[in-house]
């Protein structure tokens, strides 16, 4: 397998507000620091979709760019938060003709918040 660099991102403290904003998705467990420790979190937890979109990120640089993703599938396995590192680590699994299948996984202070994540990408 081919590795892909590792994509390391630190959500800012305001990520989750903004993502909201652009996402559509104000569930008070991604804004409400109150309500999420109300119903048993830690805190404000990331979007899904938001931690998704950095696997789309970290793997479509192994490709020619974001067009040239042609399938995105993850496992969410745990909550990732604001304010703490996440690394996505990708490696190339197979190449046949002009597609190549990228295996990743999203880890955020040792635990893996993403398992599971394959991309079918566009070579050349």
């Amino acid at each position: 397998m081919t590795e892909i660099p590792d994509l390391k991102v630190t959500p800012d403290r305001y990520l989750t507000y903004r993502y909201a904003g652009a996402s559509g998705d104000f569930n008070p467990i991604h804004i409400d620091e109150e309500f999420a420790t109300s119903v048993g979190l830690p805190g404000r937890i990331l979007h899904g979709l938001w931690t998704m979109a950095q696997v789309a990120r970290a793997v479509s640089a192994a490709g020619d760019g974001p067009e040239a993703l042609r399938r995105l599938s993850v496992q969410f396995r745990g909550m990732g938060f604001p304010e703490q590192e996440l690394t996505v680590s990708a490696s190339v699994k197979e190449v046949a003709g002009d597609t190549a299948v990228v295996e990743a996984e999203v880890v955020q202070d040792g635990r893996r918040i993403i398992r599971k994540g394959e991309a079918e990408l566009r070579m050349g």
